[in-house]
């Protein structure tokens, strides 16, 4: 297994405050701070840095706008890198510092390989009870007050040409298809064993370049409620969620993110290995949700967001009514 999944992300944004404030009510954790550029850490070390767009180190833009500049995938040994190397040196924006190689892929988003930086965790997760396994005795589901988001899972982009990046990634770097929307998307996965995916590339039907989301593992499904309850509560916009995708099986909430695109809560996807078989799916509303609450779940009254909440301490309790 060459890639291991991603270990750093760079999005040039307008608002660094904000970001600032946004990535901390994220659940990650500040590592650096300077006045054009902010470091933020998962728990497992995956990184987050936001840097001022005008900055002229930061690679070229997909899009107008906010948005992700860099996507780092991190490799199991320095063996690898000079075999990627090798492939990549005659592509576009080919760079090999000693530490990182990489190119531009056929979107023109700006792509690096490193030896991985992350480290191993250990976390405490929900069980749960089904009719054929009673995992959780004597034992209550978690409720959490916030994330604290493990890792950065994967990275979805709108592309102009979804064969050709498809291409990219699998023959150079030994990705591999879970699914696909036929000419129209592909999720790919780092290796044949692995969660359903780490990119998804989805050719709109105006084909152009931008990123859709960066989603961000939790543990559970509880902490993708506690997580987006507590983004409701801060004031975040929720763009769709909760909800549960039926194609990877993961549950999700999307917020709005003021660095660019969207970003994403999600838990339990599926987990493929090499006997997995890729399947064909037609795009619509009800194969991307199962289900999901439009406009979210506010993190004060637990309900739908604008919907009354309770007023007694029982859902039984009525107001009085006065004739």
């Amino acid at each position: 297994m060459d890639v291991l999944g991603i270990d750093e992300i760079t999005y040039g944004a307008d608002d660094l405050p904000t970001c600032r404030q946004f990535f901390l009510d994220w659940g990650m954790t500040l590592a650096q701070e300077s006045a054009d550029a902010l470091v933020f850490e998962s728990q497992n070390g995956c990184r987050v840095v936001v840097r001022s767009s005008a900055d002229p180190a930061l690679p070229p833009a997909i899009e107008a706008g906010p948005t992700l500049r860099e996507v780092v995938w991190g490799v199991s040994s320095a063996e690898v890198l000079p075999k990627f190397a090798e492939r990549i040196k005659d592509l576009p924006g080919y760079l090999n510092d000693g530490k990182r190689v990489g190119c531009t892929d056929p979107n023109g988003l700006a792509v690096r390989f490193q030896v991985s930086q992350k480290r191993e965790v250990k976390v405490e997760c929900a069980t749960m009870n089904t009719w054929n396994e009673k995992n959780r005795i004597n034992q209550r589901s978690p409720v959490y007050d916030h994330a604290s988001p493990i890792e950065v899972g994967h990275v979805v982009f709108f592309v102009k040409d979804v064969r050709a990046c498809e291409k990219f990634y699998c023959e150079n770097f030994g990705f591999v298809p879970s699914d696909r929307y036929p000419e129209r998307g592909a999720f790919l996965r780092c290796a044949d064993v692995g969660g359903h995916h780490d990119i998804f590339l989805l050719q709109p039907p105006e084909a152009r370049s931008g990123l859709n989301h960066v989603a961000f593992t939790v543990r559970d499904i509880h902490e993708v409620f506690g997580g987006g309850m507590h983004m409701s509560r801060k004031g975040w916009d929720t763009q769709l969620g909760p909800g549960r995708h039926p194609i990877s099986s993961a549950y999700f909430w999307y917020f709005k993110n003021p660095a660019g695109g969207l970003i994403e809560y999600y838990a339990d996807e599926d987990q493929l290995d090499a006997d997995w078989e890729p399947r064909d799916f037609e795009p619509g509303p009800t194969v991307f949700a199962e289900w999901a609450i439009d406009g979210g779940i506010d993190g004060n009254t637990r309900r739908q967001k604008n919907a009354q909440g309770p007023t007694g301490k029982f859902l039984t309790d009525r107001q009085p009514t006065h004739k």
